[in-house]
């Protein structure tokens, strides 16, 4: 079953065009990532998702129920970690939690509650109030918030902007325990090796548009930022891997080492023609590394800007 549908989505601000014609699908299940600089759309996106605002043109659907026409059926099956701090300063962290489960219809909601405040830490703070928490608790109760009514889609809006180490690893903890058994996530991040870790599939987004639409392991692949980088002992590049080449270190400071070179690498079969052509000119390797592009490299490919912030 398809978990979030999203067909030909338009939005537009006055003079700006937030979305220009967004369409992709999420998979019941998945673990989806919305990547993507300041400004590309994700947020609109995600509010246009929750039925916070509506789209100019194009449609959303979670679980088959469309968020404008179906919209009480759509937000039982949703739940989003908003990327601000909305909090009520006057209910402790358990009330906030049980008028949250009041607002989906659930009264007797205490046991999963309990269960939602333990995984996130936030026991000892149960009977505290909002006001007094810190800035990382307050975020755990917003993802606390998000889950009161067991939501099979979950979207995550910058969950582990600004909080510390301890409440990242706690989070994925949880998040990928819901995922293992069934739930979809949808995150956003500017951490990208959050992304490249938990993520197995990824949309990037530039301008309101969807630029790249692939699984991690196939971004990866594109491996044309990675480099082969190679110290030879004795003899020197071919010229016909000349062309190959990104830097290369020779001189006096490499009289003893021999010679440097770092060679751009498109497909991992390339590597295997390399080291076979250098063994045919009588070059020897004294020592060789390849690095891999990772999801940074793809985003900066893809988008032409800096990582997400």
């Amino acid at each position: 079953m398809t978990a979030i549908h999203i067909s030909n989505v338009q939005k537009r601000y006055q003079s700006l065009q937030a979305l220009g014609g967004v369409s992709l699908s999420i998979e019941e299940g998945e673990f989806f990532g919305l990547l993507g600089p300041n400004g590309a759309g994700k947020t609109t996106l995600i509010s246009i998702i929750a039925g916070l605002i509506r789209a100019d043109a194009g449609s959303v659907s979670i679980h088959g129920h469309d968020v404008v026409t179906d919209f009480r059926a759509a937000r039982r099956k949703l739940g989003v970690v908003p990327q601000e701090l909305v909090f009520d300063p006057f209910f402790t962290v358990r009330e906030t939690l049980r008028l949250q489960s009041g607002y989906f219809g659930l009264p007797n909601n205490d046991k999963w509650i309990d269960e939602v405040m333990e995984n996130l830490d936030l026991t000892n703070k149960a009977d505290t109030n909002m006001r007094a928490l810190s800035g990382g608790m307050k975020r755990r109760v917003l993802v606390a918030q998000a889950l009161v009514h067991k939501p099979p889609v979950i979207v995550l809006d910058e969950p582990t902007a600004g909080v510390d180490v301890e409440l990242r690893q706690t989070l994925w903890k949880f998040i990928s325990r819901l995922n293992r058994e069934g739930h979809t996530i949808v995150l956003t991040t500017h951490y990208l090796e959050e992304a490249q870790a938990m993520c197995k599939r990824v949309a990037m987004m530039k301008l309101g548009k969807v630029v790249a639409l692939d699984t991690m392991s196939s971004l990866i692949r594109r491996i044309s930022g990675s480099q082969l980088i190679v110290h030879l002992k004795a003899g020197d590049l071919p010229p016909d891997l000349q062309h190959l080449v990104l830097h290369a270190e020779t001189g006096s400071q490499l009289s003893t080492l021999g010679r440097k070179y770092s060679l751009k690498v498109n497909e991992y079969m390339e590597v295997e023609t390399i080291l076979a052509r250098l063994r045919e000119s009588g070059a020897v390797i004294d020592e060789m590394q390849l690095q891999q592009a990772d999801l940074e490299d793809i985003f900066l490919e893809i988008t032409g800007t800096g990582a997400p912030q």
